[in-house]
């Protein structure tokens, strides 16, 4: 049988032609920074050993962290003598390797500053590993209380804590021999360029005497409104078309948007306000909001949500709530009965509340189905949020103190937080059976709000 023989030389060439490949493997940090700062720490003290208050949730590499400071400490052991601060996983997750640092700032201005960090140095065991959602990095000890309520780290009653995480990542690198960076997309600002030099418009807007040029392929392209205007309705012919319904300055904004896709310097830059005695439907946000609702462009008015969710506060919560409800805008009605159900007793005090249920009586209920929602979920999973049943009760009050300490800081906030299982083994059976009684409570209250909000409908008839 023959065979096939290669001979030295061509092996030789063969080898030659086949170029040898690379990869790397890179391991690194993925690093964020979160700043908590804890007004009113005098208040705070005598909350209970193993008690806790909680920053917002921050997100790095992937993954969901807060900060968790204990003003009586977390160690029974040290009987209160320390203060505890720890970086929480608070997102799903199995052993998660990063590294932490904890800063408490010197606000003396000296930059002494009380500093842990795994950065900078060398460590035996690696990275530290957070196995589970719940598991946490920090110090019981992490500084003498009587030592810190006579430094410069408290000024004004006021602790600053800053955190650093870096989650460890590893990637495979493998290297391209050419690459072509393309740069982000720029046709809304050709667009705008189409706006403002007037280029081949077609139609006209009169808004209050103030003219505005346009498009109707682009405002048809944009908005389902439009669309039906221009080439279904009596105004396909038409030149020039009045606007009543909007201020000149509100239909600048969403003419902005249809063609460049984003909101303007004065929309984005508007200072926030408490809305106590500005109703949120009067503020450029919320015409905007409401504008948006009208002509269809969805994308808007989430943009506008999102915007006047940054607004939300106690004084400001229920006037948001009813411009959200006539504008469906879904994702800030929810954020805002969520915020309402967890701040309830300093809410009702509110001017806002009352011109909620003057507008809109029909929320009442709605709130109150968030809050026994709120209750169930707190009491399946374990778990104890700022009771409902004390608010009520004993206006907000749940750790012993009275409603206007607690109620000081409540706008300062956003409406979500995070809180580990407080659940104590020593609780009676009073205390343990309370969750069942207030949405016993709540469920009472939203079934009386129907039957009243049913009244009112039948009688305005």
């Amino acid at each position: 049988m023959a065979g096939t023989s290669t001979t030295p030389e061509k092996s030789a060439t063969a080898m030659a032609l086949m170029s040898p490949t690379t990869s790397r493997s890179v391991t690194q940090t993925v690093n964020g920074s979160h700043k908590f700062v804890i007004q009113g720490y005098s208040l705070a003290k005598g909350m209970g050993i193993g008690k806790h208050i909680a920053s917002d949730v921050f997100c790095v590499g992937g993954y969901q962290w807060a900060i968790y400071f204990y003003p009586d400490g977390k160690n029974p052991e040290d009987n209160s003598a320390y203060v505890s601060a720890f970086i929480a996983l608070a997102s799903e997750g199995t052993d998660v390797r990063a590294l932490f640092e904890l800063t408490l700032v010197d606000q003396s201005g000296q930059g002494k500053h009380k500093v842990h960090s795994h950065f900078d140095r060398s460590l035996e065991s690696g990275p530290y590993t957070l196995k589970y959602k719940g598991s946490m990095w920090g110090y019981k000890r992490f500084f003498r209380r009587s030592v810190l309520e006579t430094s410069d780290f408290l000024k004004n009653d006021c602790l600053k804590i800053n955190c650093t995480v870096g989650v460890v990542v590893s990637a495979t690198d493998c290297p391209q021999l050419h690459s072509i960076s393309v740069p982000e997309s720029d046709i809304g600002s050709h667009f705008g360029m189409l706006l403002e030099n007037m280029e081949g418009s077609d139609v006209t807007f009169d808004v209050a005497g103030e003219k505005f040029p346009a498009h109707k392929l682009v405002l048809a392209a944009r908005s389902p409104q439009f669309r039906s205007k221009f080439f279904e309705g009596l105004d396909a012919e038409k030149r020039e078309i009045t606007i009543s319904d909007l201020e000149p300055k509100v239909f600048k904004a969403m003419l902005h948007f249809v063609y460049r896709d984003t909101l303007t310097e004065e929309v984005d830059m508007v200072p926030s306000t408490t809305y106590s005695d500005f109703p949120a439907s009067d503020t450029l946000k919320g015409k905007l909001l409401a504008a948006a609702d009208k002509y269809g462009l969805e994308r808007l008015k989430l943009m506008c949500e999102s915007c006047l969710c940054k607004d939300i506060c106690v004084s400001s919560v229920a006037n948001i709530l009813t411009l959200a409800d006539n504008c469906h805008a879904t994702e800030l009605k929810s954020v805002c009965l969520k915020f309402a159900a967890q701040n309830l007793a300093a809410v009702m005090r509110s001017d806002g509340f009352e011109h909620m249920k003057e507008k809109c009586p029909w929320l009442q209920s709605e709130i109150l189905k968030t809050i026994a929602g709120c209750e169930s979920d707190n009491c399946s999973g374990g778990e104890k949020s700022q009771s409902v049943w004390a608010q009520l009760s004993e206006g907000g009050d749940t750790n012993g103190d009275h409603a206007d300490k607690n109620d000081k800081g409540k706008g300062e906030g956003k409406p979500f937080s995070v809180q580990l299982p407080n659940v104590s083994m020593g609780s009676s059976l009073g205390k343990r059976g309370r969750p069942l009684l207030v949405v016993c409570v709540c469920r009472f209250l939203l079934s009386m709000s129907q039957v009243m909000c049913m009244l009112l409908v039948q009688r305005s008839h």
